[in-house]
């Protein structure tokens, strides 16, 4: 037994070998399912290491999709800064 396996094995997994890598992953997964999302800064950023996680595993249209949404967002990020830098300027000029 290891000492960073999840508590899940004794509730929600009794019976299942806590050393199988896919008993681990899904152990892994029901945490990430239950975890409270938080309203902080923090919890943004761990959502988006989530997003980033769940995007590498991916493959085919999945992760093209992922990719898509990805570049979407920094679009859209980018216009938004440029329409405030632009207001900025405009407004002291």
């Amino acid at each position: 037994m290891t000492s960073d396996r999840s508590p899940r094995f004794d509730d929600d997994l009794l019976g299942l070998d806590p050393e199988d890598p896919e008993a681990r992953a899904f152990a892994e997964h029901l945490d990430r399912m239950q975890r409270v999302p938080s309203c902080s800064v923090e919890g943004y950023i761990r959502g988006v290491g989530d997003f980033a996680e769940s995007a590498n595993r991916l493959r085919g249209p999945h992760r093209a999709a992922a990719v898509g949404v990805t570049v979407l967002l920094l679009l859209v990020a980018a216009w938004v800064i440029a329409n405030a830098a632009g207001f900025v300027v405009a407004t002291w000029v």
